[in-house]
Formats: structure tokens, sequence, C-alpha cells
């Protein structure tokens, strides 16, 4: 789903919202969501899941064509953990998917 599938699918389910009004609500809450980050702050939506900012140390890669050992610096990466309400969704969603027959 893209920026503009989520737009599209709040102007449907609430239809006192213009598109437009959908973008810059989806628009807003996408930047606050990025703003707090970039604060280093964590954000929980209950049911849905977290978002927070995760540290990732230095350490030595290689170039893959050549073999020549690469310095990697630290970095600071966001990371999403889900809720348990979507993780169970999911699996449930998967589960039904599956077909009996196949086992897949």
């Amino acid at each position: 789903m893209t920026r503009s599938d989520l737009v599209e699918a709040l102007a449907e389910r609430f239809p006192q919202l213009t598109h437009r009004d959908a973008e810059i609500a989806v628009k807003a809450l996408l930047d606050a969501v990025g703003e707090a980050l970039v604060r280093g702050h964590r954000i929980e939506v209950r049911g849905f899941g977290s978002f927070s900012v995760s540290h990732r140390p230095p350490r030595l890669g290689r170039n893959p064509r050549s073999g020549e050992a690469v310095a990697i610096p630290a970095k600071r990466v966001p990371h999403f953990k889900p809720g348990k309400a979507l993780r169970e969704a999911v699996d449930q969603r998967t589960q039904e998917l599956r077909s009996p027959a196949t086992g897949r």
C-alpha cells in the first residue's frame, strides 16, 4: 500500500473528509512520526505497534566485488515492532490463506 492508497482508503472510509483533507491528515501523521524519530523519541500505537530508533555500532564489512575490507560507521536507524494484535491478525490471515491440500 502506498501513501496515495492510504489517502484513498481514508477518504472512502470517512465520506465527510474531502480527498484533500485526507491527504493533509496522512501527511501530518507521517511527518509527526518522522520528526519524533529524528528527535530520538519512541512512538507507540496500541494494537498496531511501536516505532523506535536503534543504534548500529561501527563494523567492518567487505566489498562483495573486490573482497576489500570497508569500515562501516555507526548509525541510527528506525525500527518497527508490531503489536500483539497486529501479529495475531496477520498470522490468522496467513493461516486462512493456506491451502489444506498443499500445506502451504
